[in-house]
């Protein structure tokens, strides 16, 4: 097995605080949502600068619909405001955008910037941004195992070869490296349904600091955090260690 590299492949993060970020400010959830673009910058000019390949970011839920119509409606706003102003300089950094979830619950302007950003960013490899939108984990499990359900009922599968290699391929960022840090900013400590296939073996970062305030320093002091820890994958410490020596 080879050495487990200090820097993580591939980092995702749930951009939790926003709202409480702004009500701290006696300002509007809307306030925190658009303060947390600022930290979006931030994550990714320090994934370019530390050399992460793949970053995956929890932008709305699944489950986000059931927030207040106007906070919907302001998410939606500050969707279209990005990908406006954002996408040249993505496309300047070398950074592959890409939308991840079902994106058929948004209205036909919003796809069609969603698509014309993933076309135009489409040949760059220096950092693959991933925006999970209307994603759910179970979702995604449920999509892959809908799909090979599928492809054994047109006779292409055979059902005894359905195992987890085979269900993994089906998955959303199956082409991307497997997810080695999870980190959660606004101090819960939980995955809500973001990535749960993907997140088995990844090490899990939790901080209190709020979604606005997190930076390349926060994120810094995640990637430390991260390369202090000894992955064994279901092995002793004592094999890990061989494997080093």
């Amino acid at each position: 097995m080879t050495k487990t590299p200090a820097i993580p492949r591939h980092i995702a993060i749930v951009m939790d605080g926003n709202g409480r970020w702004a009500k701290l400010r006696h300002r509007p959830r809307s306030f925190g949502h658009n303060a947390g673009r600022k930290a979006v910058r931030e994550v990714v000019e320090g994934c370019l600068r530390e050399g992460v390949e793949a970053l995956t970011l929890f932008a709305f839920s699944s489950e986000n619909w059931q927030r207040p119509e106007e906070e919907v409606g302001a998410l939606m706003g500050l969707f279209v405001r990005a990908l406006d102003k954002e996408t040249d300089e993505l496309h300047a950094q070398g950074v592959r955008l890409r939308f991840t979830g079902d994106l058929t619950a948004f209205d036909e302007p919003l796809r069609e910037r969603m698509q014309a950003s993933m076309a135009r960013t489409a040949g760059n490899h220096k950092l693959h941004l991933n925006i999970a939108v209307n994603y759910g984990g179970r979702w995604d499990i449920a999509q892959a195992a809908r799909d090979a359900a599928c492809a054994v009922a047109r006779g292409e599968l055979r059902a005894e070869a359905v195992d987890e290699a085979e269900l993994g391929r089906r998955m959303c960022l199956a082409e991307l490296p497997p997810l080695d840090l999870f980190i959660r900013t606004g101090g819960d400590c939980r995955l809500s349904n973001f990535l749960l296939w993907q997140a088995a073996y990844a090490e899990l970062h939790f901080t209190d600091t709020l979604w606005p305030d997190f930076d390349q320093a926060s994120l810094h002091r995640a990637i430390e955090d991260y390369g202090r820890r000894e992955r064994r994958y279901g092995r002793t410490g004592d094999q890990v260690a061989m494997d080093k020596g």
